[in-house]
């Protein structure tokens, strides 16, 4: 059990923001290589029909951005995730 904590998540449609805990002994890109990884297997076995969506084999792109909590306050980052939905419809 890796007994990681989702403080915050927003779904957007084409990326997702996520707080998570993790234990200072695990590296970022394992986790995210974990979390990407198991996410796409329970994904593509639900929804079978997105694969003709996919370009490749890949569901998720390769990025993403990890930045730690200890330079912004937590409150201030749950914030800015929460606030992720109303921003890309303002946007629109």
């Amino acid at each position: 059990m890796n007994k990681w904590w989702i403080d915050e998540i927003n779904l957007q449609p084409d990326h997702l923001h996520m707080l998570i805990q993790i234990k200072p002994r695990e590296s970022v890109s394992s986790v995210v290589q974990l979390l990407k990884g198991g996410s796409s297997k329970v994904i593509r076995v639900e929804f079978p029909d997105l694969e003709e969506y996919l370009w490749g084999d890949s569901f998720w792109s390769d990025g993403y951005f990890a930045e730690s909590v200890g330079t912004v306050n937590e409150e201030i980052i749950k914030q800015y995730i929460k606030n992720q939905h109303a921003a890309s419809i303002e946007g629109d």
